[in-house]
């Protein structure tokens, strides 16, 4: 499936441990046989909804309370979460899905907006003779090629210019942006082409004439992460996986398996944050998909577990749409301290970004002093 490969990196909660998840079709196959838990091949997919419409939240509240256990309960709805969750449900899995916010009222709906291999990355590849960097641009550009097939509602090409300032560096960025076409391969969207200054100028007046020798213009793709991640959360719920927002898990529910005599999580005790009611919710596998608070559930698990996530904060600005085109972005690769920095069409204004620096974990993450910077 589609959204078999947004599964990997997710956490598996289970056997009184934290294991990482290569896929649910294995993981499926290898707990066959600890908890009876019925491995669904390929041909045995759900195809179709069960639901032409998907069930109220107070359909969902009382199917997560009255079911006595579920095959799968994920914990997150991002995009993460929501791709777990709809991969298992298609396979015949009971799951449940709960969300602390709204679905992808995190880092799903905070991003660039755009799905790209990386040319940055390709050319750290091709500088540093790096293998993984280059299956990384490789992977991305086809995962790229399937999201504006599977959601061309939702994705679109984008134009994206690259000023050049140095005549020397004309050759030099064309090289590398024809070798990112020539990666794409049949992937490749449109063939990338040089601009002259004065064609430059007119799709961006505000750059520095001056110094301004040209531009060269390559393809990548633009998303809507967010209601992406909603479609796929709904599609979740149709296919009949039990899906509710505004739910908080506040402890992981735990019993002695009587075969091995091992202590395993078995579900979430889970909190209605609308009305305070409190309810387990069972399961004989939970999946942390919680982005930047992965760490706080598994210590709900294990109290004395050592952090494995770091995470990082983002900041993007909106601007006048009258700063940029409406039918392509710019992209400056090389600022004052080394970022680089997209300028984007989005919506009909412009978003421009990001940062990428060392945070602490909060709901409500604020912008910092990188606003000037941008």
């Amino acid at each position: 499936m589609a959204f078999q490969k947004a599964v990997k990196g997710t956490i598996l909660v289970g056997g009184g441990a934290l294991a990482t998840v290569l896929g649910l079709s294995q993981f499926a196959h290898y707990r066959r046989k600890q908890m009876n838990l019925a491995y669904v091949k390929a041909a045995d997919y759900i195809s179709e909804p069960v639901n032409r419409e998907p069930p109220s939240r107070e359909a969902q509240l009382l199917t997560l309370q009255n079911t006595s256990e579920f095959d799968i309960l994920v914990i997150g709805g991002g995009a993460t979460g929501s791709g777990c969750a709809l991969d298992a449900v298609t396979r015949g899995l009971k799951t449940a899905l709960v969300e602390r916010d709204d679905f992808s009222s995190g880092t799903s709906s905070r991003s660039t907006k755009l799905i790209h291999g990386g040319v940055r990355y390709l050319q750290k590849a091709i500088m540093k003779l790096d293998i993984e960097q280059y299956r990384m641009v490789k992977e991305a550009l086809h995962e790229r090629a399937n999201l504006l097939e599977i959601a061309p509602h939702l994705s679109a090409p984008l134009p994206i210019m690259l000023p050049v300032y140095k005549w020397w560096q004309l050759p030099y960025y064309w090289v590398g942006i024809k070798l990112y076409d020539l990666v794409a391969g049949s992937n490749c969207l449109k063939s990338s082409y040089v601009l002259s200054k004065s064609r430059a100028l007119e799709h961006f007046p505000m750059l520095q004439k001056d110094k301004l020798v040209g531009a060269i213009v390559y393809y990548d793709g633009q998303h809507n992460d967010a209601r992406m991640n909603l479609a796929i959360a709904l599609t979740a719920a149709r296919y009949g996986a039990a899906t509710a927002n505004y739910m908080e898990v506040v402890s992981l529910l735990k019993k002695t398996d009587p075969q091995t005599g091992k202590v395993r999580v078995s579900g979430a005790r889970c909190k209605d944050v609308l009305t305070g009611q409190e309810f387990d919710v069972r399961a004989k596998c939970v999946i942390n998909a919680t982005g930047p608070f992965t760490d706080s559930v598994r210590k709900m698990d294990d109290k004395d577990a050592a952090a494995i996530c770091q995470p990082s904060a983002g900041v993007h600005i909106v601007m006048p749409g009258y700063y940029s085109p409406e039918s392509m972005g710019l992209l400056d690769p090389a600022t004052s301290d080394g970022r680089v920095i997209f300028f984007l069409p989005w919506q009909k204004m412009m978003t421009a970004g990001t940062t990428d620096i060392p945070t602490g974990i909060t709901h409500h993450p604020l912008p910092s002093e990188d606003i000037n910077f941008i």
